[in-house]
Parts: structure tokens; C-alpha cells; sequence
């Protein structure tokens, strides 16, 4: 079985068009959908749409349960928020329903996991990011123990493409440029990074394909209307405040801002502002 991982839609029509005809294109044979099929721009029910006219095994993510009322969004960044408002009275009760119906993880084939954030702990798990070496440790001994004996785990969440190997012991981030060769004898957590947000120096959408059978995991970018999206993000007032500043600088601000350990209120005004 090929399966196609995709994840970190966040309504980005453009992109999500984009990313499903190129999955097209190679012959899956189901889509997994990691989470976060809105928030932050400006078609959410398009998107959810086409997701389920594709018939993907679908978990849910952190702003998808924040939109249906699942979580409550006082943790969210303010733009994040605001986006999480307005997308829930822009969806049907269906698509809330939907959105309300996902569950947080999902099995494949016996042979894998999918989550959005990760697989620890059992609840709230679609809030926790595996960015650092002790929480993917404890995802790695969440999916040794998890049930079904799978040694895959996908998610998302982070919007970085990443594949790390447990093996003896230790883990290993394994080059994704080209497709990946996976080992019997060894676990692995996968991310295919967003088609919707990237937040990579790779602006393109991104995804991957898992051939279960060949055992193979291989990383495929997708260029996109990206200018038209933004506009309908602008459009529907869902841009952060300094949006148009350009992105370097915006991150030469933030770490100015943190470098002075400013207190949290301050903090939240960076946040506000797309810092």
C-alpha cells in the first residue's frame, strides 16, 4: 500500500489543489491527513471539502479542535486565534461536525500511527510538538508500546519535513532529499511538514509518499499560487499586523525581543503582531 501523508493545510486552497494533483500523479492508493486542515487563511470549508471528496483518513489537529470547540484557544497566538474565530463562522454544521468527529490518532495497516502533534501523552497530545530530542524520545517509547506493533509513526504539526530513526538505543535525523530506505529492525517518526504553511526556507508545499510495501518514505515539494492565497488571507482580514514586513526582518525583530527576556506581556504583543 502507498499512502500519501499530507498535513498543516490551514485552508490554503491554492495549495492544498495543488499538493492533491501531484498525489494524483503517483498512484496512491489512500491519503492520510495529520491534522490542521484550517485556521490561519481564508478557505477552510473548500478544504475540508476536497479532503473529504478524497476520501483521507483524517486526525485531528490543534486548530481543528480549537474551531469545532474541542480546545479552548487562550494558548493560541493572537493572529492564530482570531483566524480561529473567524473560521468557525465561516463553516457549516457539517464541517464543524466533521471537524468534531476526528479523532487524535489513527492506525494503517498495523504497520502505522498518525497523529498531528505526537503520541505522547494520551490526551492533548495534539498540542505537544516534537522539536526536541527528549520528546521525540518519549514518542519513540509511546509507539514501541503502542498496541499495534507499528514501527511508524507520522505527524505533523511542526510544518518541518523530518525523519528520524530509533534504533540500538538512539535516534537518528535522516537526510530526506532523497526517498528513504526503511530499516526492519528500527522505528521511525515522520513528519512530511505543510502543504498550507511552510515554515522552512522552502516556501513550497510539501507532503510524502510511504510505500509500505517497498518500505520507502520519500519527501515531494509542490509549487503553488502562492501570491493568490495570501491575497484571499489579506482579503479576509486574517493577516497579522506587521505581515508586510518581510519575513527576515520580522525574525531579526522576535529574536531582539527574546534576547531582553521580556516578560510575558510583552511577549504576547510579539505574538500579536506575527513576531
Amino acid at each position: 500500500m502507498k499512502l500519501a501523508l499530507v498535513s498543516d493545510i490551514h485552508a490554503n486552497l491554492e495549495a492544498l489543489q495543488a499538493t492533491l494533483a501531484d498525489v494524483d500523479a503517483r498512484g496512491v492508493d489512500r491519503i492520510v491527513c495529520l491534522g490542521d486542515i484550517v485556521g490561519y487563511n481564508a478557505n477552510p470549508a473548500e478544504c475540508i471539502a476536497l479532503i473529504r471528496a478524497s476520501n483521507a483518513l483524517c486526525v485531528a489537529g490543534n486548530h481543528d479542535l480549537a474551531v469545532c470547540g474541542r480546545m479552548p484557544t487562550r494558548n493560541f497566538p493572537a493572529t492564530a486565534a482570531r483566524a480561529i474565530a473567524w473560521t468557525h463562522r465561516h463553516l457549516s454544521w457539517d464541517d464543524l461536525l466533521f471537524l468534531a468527529g476526528l479523532p487524535l490518532k489513527a492506525h494503517v495497516e498495523g504497520a502505522l500511527v498518525a497523529v498531528h502533534g505526537a503520541l505522547h501523552p494520551q490526551t492533548e497530545c495534539a498540542t505537544v510538538r516534537l522539536d526536541s530530542d527528549e520528546r521525540r524520545l518519549q514518542s519513540f517509547c509511546a509507539l514501541i508500546a503502542d498496541p499495534s506493533r507499528a514501527r511508524i509513526g507520522a505527524f505533523g504539526h511542526t510544518h518541518q519535513v523530518g525523519v528520524y530513526e530509533f534504533r540500538g538505543g538512539g535516534e537518528v535525523a535522516l537526510p530526506c532529499e532523497q526517498a528513504i530506505k526503511l530499516r526492519d529492525d528500527a522505528y521511525y517518526l515522520i513528519n512530511p511538514g505543510s502543504v498550507g504553511q511552510p515554515r522552512s526556507k522552502d516556501k513550497r508545499a510539501s507532503y510524502m509518499v510511504l510505500d509500505l510495501a517497498q518500505r520507502t518514505v520519500t519527501v515531494h515539494r509542490v509549487t503553488y499560487d502562492a501570491a493568490a492565497a495570501w491575497a484571499a488571507t489579506r482579503q479576509a482580514g486574517l493577516a497579522p499586523p506587521l505581515a508586510f514586513v518581510p519575513r527576515k526582518l520580522r525574525g531579526a525583530i522576535a529574536g531582539g525581543l527574546r534576547a531582553l527576556h521580556l516578560d510575558r506581556p510583552v511577549r504576547g504583543l510579539a505574538a500579536y503582531l506575527g513576531l
